[in-house]
């Protein structure tokens, strides 16, 4: 174990210090500025936590540790290998992003930075629990906040878009809960504990018709709360009523929790149910890349058209998943990170038009980047790297999911394609389908003579420009030097193969 001081509790500090923040808030404190404070330091402890941890040992470290109640096997445990402390390095950074562009707040301006800490803290405490409760009960202290941001503060049909959000994700919840007691009751009594390596270490007790009935449950749990196709539509709707904060949170990190869930628990727990639900899932993906991707380019308005996008980009992911080799996983996971720095990168500037402007509507928008450099510069990097060019952290995942995606289960001087081969092919179109939304809506927005619409006096935010480029800054590092992140990923994927090989080589 790695004797850096601050080790044994740098992740209580990451997940606690938002909550006592929002307890301040809410008592009194000055909102902004304690919650800005709280997200720079939680970035710096996030940094500390990745010098902290050693590479050469790998696995889980950093960890801390607190038993409730034993004689259950619940405990509040912490604990981080590569891919949770990317995923906090995502959480943190989002965070110091969302706080730092959060203009004026004109009402109950405590309890709207309060739920961002809460949201935050929920994502975090989420992606370094090691007992099964409390990483199911960090992502729902992450919701609450979620559903009352998008009801008060929102825009639009913000109580219809609130209401959506809250029944389709409840139900989602409720669908994951079922599954992870049934993944719970399925281990014999003297070997039921909350602990998620325990478990993993007694899986072999599961038959593959079990493991197949409980995948199932967790698959479609989880999928609700990515926005897996057919459960996408709440989504778009949510997005584009959202405050910015909130969105670049949900879309950037929150949503990320599912597909970490997949890795985490689902895989590793349950080998055999994944390979037996693999081609539901590979069709499943196809719809989320070809079908929503279509639907993007019909979109009319910049908010709804990244809504859509997002949940596009999200059968990337599952494809890197359904891979089930090292390349895909860890190209999953880097894809994780760079879709969750872009789109808040895209959802930020997208506030920021509709606060200048009043609308985000193609037809009554156009010429912006003539007005505001910036804007358009930044707008279009952010364009870029979510379409995946070369030089930005998107490319680069997205090339080892391909990659890894058509590589698995490929047999020498076979002639004909693997299903998950063919969901590839189907995939590499959604990158073309990516460049026709994207450029269109630059082209509409962004390019041309000022619209008559566009001629708002209001000047842009001066607290935008820093965190863009901050988060910009990070595409770029993870583009250019992604063996940055991936010497941080690759391990805790190759662990999870050599898990999943193990017990395939045990039931056969």
């Amino acid at each position: 174990m790695n004797d850096f001081p601050m080790s044994a509790s740098v992740l209580s500090y990451i997940v606690f210090l938002p909550i006592f923040t929002a307890l301040c808030i809410l008592l009194g404190a000055p909102a902004r500025k304690s919650a800005l404070c709280t997200a720079g330091l939680n970035f710096f402890f996030t940094l500390l936590g990745f010098f902290a941890y050693g590479r050469d040992e790998g696995g889980y470290q950093l960890n801390a540790v607190m038993a409730l109640i034993p004689a259950w096997g619940l405990s509040l445990n912490f604990a981080a290998d590569g891919l949770s402390l990317v995923m906090l390095l995502l959480t943190t950074t989002v965070t110091l992003a969302a706080v730092w562009v959060t203009p004026a707040i004109e009402k109950r301006a405590g309890l709207f930075y309060a739920c961002i800490m809460l949201i935050s803290a929920g994502a975090a405490g989420a992606f370094v629990s090691q007992d099964l409760f409390f990483f199911y009960a960090f992502h729902e202290l992450a919701l609450i906040p979620t559903f009352l941001m998008i009801g008060i503060w929102g825009s639009g049909e913000r109580q219809k878009a609130a209401w959506q959000i809250t029944i389709y994700l409840a139900v989602g919840s409720i669908v994951l809960l079922i599954g992870l007691i049934k993944l719970y009751l399925a281990f014999p009594p003297e070997l039921r504990t909350f602990d998620i390596e325990t478990l993993i270490a007694n899986r072999d007790v599961l038959s593959a018709a079990t493991q197949g009935g409980i995948y199932i449950w967790l698959l479609i749990g989880f999928g609700i709360l990515i926005s897996l196709f057919p459960f996408h539509t709440w989504a778009p709707t949510a997005y584009a009523s959202a405050p910015t904060p909130v969105t670049m949170l949900h879309a950037g990190v929150l949503k990320k929790f599912g597909l970490y869930g997949l890795i985490r628990v689902a895989l590793p727990l349950l080998p055999e149910g994944a390979k037996h639900w693999a081609n539901l899932l590979l069709v499943l993906l196809v719809c989320n890349i070809i079908y929503i991707g279509l639907v993007t380019i019909a979109q009319k308005k910049v908010d709804l058209m990244l809504g859509y996008s997002s949940v596009m980009h999200m059968g990337y992911v599952f494809l890197g998943i359904a891979a089930g080799n090292v390349m895909g996983i860890t190209g999953a996971s880097m894809l994780m990170l760079a879709h969750g720095l872009s789109i808040a990168v895209l959802f930020a500037m997208s506030g920021e038009v509709r606060r200048l402007y009043g609308t985000l509507e193609f037809s009554k928008l156009g010429g912006i980047a003539k007005k505001h450099a910036f804007l358009g510069y930044a707008f279009g990097i952010a364009a870029f790297a979510s379409i995946g060019l070369p030089g930005f952290a998107n490319f680069s995942s997205e090339l080892m999911v391909f990659f890894g995606a058509f590589s698995q289960g490929a047999i020498r001087y076979s002639t004909s394609f693997t299903p998950i081969q063919i969901a590839t092919v189907f995939a590499l179109w959604g990158v073309v389908i990516s460049a026709v939304y994207m450029l269109r809506m630059y082209h509409l927005v962004f390019m041309g003579e000022p619209d008559s619409a566009t001629t708002s006096s209001i000047q842009p935010s001066c607290t935008l420009r820093l965190p863009v480029i901050f988060l910009i800054l990070a595409l770029v590092v993870g583009g250019f030097f992604p063996q940055l992140f991936i010497n941080y990923l690759k391990p805790s994927a190759q662990r999870l193969i050599n898990e999943v090989a193990t017990q395939t080589a045990s039931n056969h």
